[in-house]
C-alpha cells in the first residue's frame, strides 16, 4: 500500500488516497484518536470513485464520527482501470434489454455480476489485509452497500467481517441466493421500495435467504437516490452495536 495524497477536510477527519499495486483507494481515519478504531469497508456500484466520491465521503464522515475509519477500492474495469471489454459487453446487453422494456435474462446478469464479484472479493480481501497493518486500525470490520453480490460472496469467505449494511439495488444471479444461505453475520438491509431499477421481489427473497439469526430489513418508499437521512442513521447505530 502507497499513499499518494493526504489532506484534512472539516472536522476530525483524514483523508489519505493510496494505490494498492495497481488499486486506487481512499482512507478516512480519524485526525486525533487515542487507540486503534474499528473498520468500515465502503462498497459501491462501479461507476468510478470520483463519480462516487460525494456520497462515499458523506458515508466515511459519519463513520469517522461514530469512532471507526473507513476505506474504499476502485472496482475492476472502474474508474482509471483498465477497461474490462467482457462486462462492457455484459453492460450493453443489459442496456438493450431494459430499453426493450422486457424481462433482464439471467445469462445477462451473471455475466455482468459474478466475474465482478469473483475478481473484487479478492482484491477487498488484499485490501483488508494491508489497512488492518495499519497503525490506528484494528478490528472489528464492517461492509457497508453494494454491490449486493460482493457483500453476500464478502461476508461467506471473509471472517474478519463481523457484520454488514447492504444496499438493495443491483441486479442478484441464482447462485447467489445459495451463497446467502451461508451468511451468519448481523446484517442491516437497505431497501428503497421504487427503486426503478431493482427487483423489488429478488430484493426480498435474498433477505429471506440470508442465514443470519439477525437480519433487519430496513424499507422506504422512494427511488434509488431518495434514500432518507433516518435510514442512514439506522445503518450506522447498527455498526455502532455491533463494531464497538
Amino acid at each position: 500500500m502507497h499513499f499518494t495524497s493526504e489532506q484534512r477536510l472539516d472536522g476530525d477527519v483524514l483523508e489519505r488516497a493510496f494505490t494498492l499495486g495497481d488499486i486506487p483507494g481512499l482512507l478516512w481515519t480519524p485526525a486525533s484518536s487515542s487507540a486503534p478504531v474499528p473498520l468500515i469497508l465502503l462498497g459501491h456500484p462501479p461507476l468510478g470513485l470520483s463519480r462516487m466520491y460525494p456520497r462515499l465521503v458523506e458515508r466515511a464522515r459519519q463513520a469517522v464520527a461514530d469512532g471507526f475509519a473507513a476505506a474504499t477500492i476502485e472496482l475492476p474495469g472502474s474508474g482509471d482501470r483498465p477497461r474490462w471489454p467482457e462486462i462492457e459487453r455484459a453492460r450493453a446487453d443489459l442496456r438493450r434489454a431494459l430499453e426493450a422494456g422486457g424481462p433482464v435474462d439471467g445469462g445477462i446478469v451473471d455475466a455482468l455480476v459474478l466475474p465482478l464479484v469473483e475478481k473484487s472479493v479478492p482484491e477487498w480481501r488484499t485490501a483488508l489485509d494491508a489497512l488492518l497493518s495499519l497503525p490506528g486500525i484494528d478490528g472489528p470490520v464492517g461492509y457497508s452497500g453494494g454491490v449486493i453480490s460482493i457483500g453476500v460472496r464478502l461476508a461467506v469467505v471473509e471472517p474478519r467481517v463481523s457484520a454488514a449494511v447492504l444496499f438493495a439495488g443491483s441486479l442478484v444471479p441464482a447462485v447467489m441466493f445459495e451463497e446467502a444461505r451461508r451468511v451468519t453475520v448481523p446484517l442491516h438491509v437497505l431497501l428503497q421500495w421504487d427503486d426503478e431499477g431493482n427487483d423489488r421481489q429478488a430484493a426480498l427473497d435474498l433477505f429471506d435467504a440470508f442465514g443470519s439469526e439477525e437480519k433487519t430489513l430496513h424499507a422506504n418508499t422512494g427511488g434509488h437516490t431518495g434514500v432518507p437521512r433516518f435510514a442512514g442513521d439506522a445503518a450506522a447505530g447498527f455498526f455502532v452495536r455491533h463494531l464497538k
